[in-house]
């Protein structure tokens, strides 16, 4: 099945910045091996919480170009990354980005989000053959018969619903309320976690969908309320989330509630009132669903050494969720490995799609992508998740 879900220090508004991953200018194709060329578009000039992410996963991705440069490279070339600002708009991206393959075509191609940025660049990567990787799945991005030469960095519903049905074994939940965004990310979250729940013999008894832009959901909470759900699972992203449990505790409705990805990847959650809700009655029974890597562990040596290339970088305003372009060039330096050379993307591209390539790769906030022949979604593991309260979020983790 192709699935879709739906997520830097140095900003120079409307600008194209070159980058060598470490110190050091970029090597000249006259002087030795030719740089391997990144491009990653991003919205920088946004505000806000978009801002945040955009420069998140820059900041993401330069520190993992310079990790690989400290290890020699791709097959030996110093990777250079180009940042260009695409006002998280589809037709600037797509303006500026065949601007950037007629003056020199990039190897490899990384997104910021949203997901229309996707849709409106991948077919320009097919047609030019350039290899690319987003953070930003569509409904056909992780399909490789539509789009060969792209890979997504992000999970789909279903890896988060895969997710999630140990944590409903381990808290005996018997039945389901759900609670959901009318957008394409919602209906999605709906559809896999109520086919999901299902196969597992546990009922969803009612779900309710809502319209982004309202400000009062009590009517869908008190539907779901009525049917006495054992747990309610909760889709939303930004300030719906603040209405959903406004109006959770004006009902006085006291049920577990679990947030999904989207949910653990808004600020105010983990922001102490008057901006956020953290520390307030509204997240005593929410717990959310969050990338591993996303929690503070002092073992975890690889996040921590991804963090430290990060900080090192630029400042991580987002959570680590945004972080995955970290792991963009890491997977491309196995993959040549693997190719015998990284000059040719559909090589590239077969290799990614090998277990062992997958393996060897030295990611850090994924522990391991599972792309394969028929599917170029992520494929993530139940045990890359985890389940936690709301806290401050510190370097891109939770506390």
């Amino acid at each position: 099945m192709v699935r879709r879900y739906s997520v830097a220090a140095s900003v120079i508004t409307g600008a194209v910045v070159a980058l060598t991953g470490c110190g050091g200018g970029p090597a000249e194709d006259g002087g030795g091996a030719r740089p391997y060329r990144v491009l990653i578009t991003a919205g920088l000039s946004t505000q806000g919480v978009l801002a945040a992410n955009a420069e998140t996963a820059v900041v993401a991705a330069k520190a993992g170009a310079a990790k690989v440069n400290e290890a020699g490279g791709v097959d030996g070339r110093k990777v250079e990354v180009a940042v260009v600002d695409d006002e998280g708009n589809p037709t600037t991206a797509l303006t500026k980005i065949r601007q950037e393959i007629a003056k020199k075509k990039p190897d490899l191609v990384l997104n910021a989000g949203p997901s229309t940025i996707t849709a409106a660049t991948l077919p320009v990567f097919k047609q030019n053959k350039i290899l690319s990787f987003n953070i930003a799945p569509t409904e056909d991005s992780g399909d490789p018969e539509a789009y060969p030469l792209n890979f997504d960095l992000t999970g789909s519903p279903d890896d988060y619903t895969n997710g999630l049905l140990p944590y409903f074994a381990e808290k005996g939940y018997k039945s389901a309320g759900i609670i959901h965004s009318s957008t394409a990310n919602g209906v999605a979250f709906d559809t896999a976690v109520t086919a999901a729940l299902k196969a597992e013999g546990i009922p969803v008894l009612d779900s309710q969908e809502y319209d982004p832009a309202a400000l009062d959901m009590t009517p869908q909470l008190q539907s779901v309320q009525a049917k006495k759900p054992d747990v309610l699972l909760l889709n939303g992203y930004g300030a719906p989330v603040g209405y959903l449990l406004k109006g959770i505790e004006k009902l006085g409705w006291d049920v577990p509630v679990i947030g999904d990805g989207s949910v653990s990847a808004t600020g105010l959650i983990a922001t102490p009132p008057p901006a956020g809700v953290l520390g307030t009655p509204q997240v005593e029974n929410l717990v959310i669903q969050a990338l591993k890597s996303s929690v503070k562990n002092p073992d975890d040596q690889a996040v921590n050494d991804a963090i430290t290339a990060m900080t090192s970088t630029g400042e991580i305003k987002a959570t680590l969720i945004m972080a995955t372009n970290y792991d963009a060039v890491p997977l491309i330096a196995a993959a040549a490995e693997k190719a015998g050379g990284a000059d040719d993307p559909e090589a590239l591209a077969e290799a990614l799609e090998d277990p062992a390539v997958q393996s060897a790769a030295k990611v850090a906030v994924l522990k391991k992508y599972n792309y394969s022949a028929t599917s170029h979604g992520a494929n993530l593991g139940a045990e890359e998740f985890a389940f936690i309260p709301p806290s401050e979020v510190v370097n891109g983790q939770y506390q």
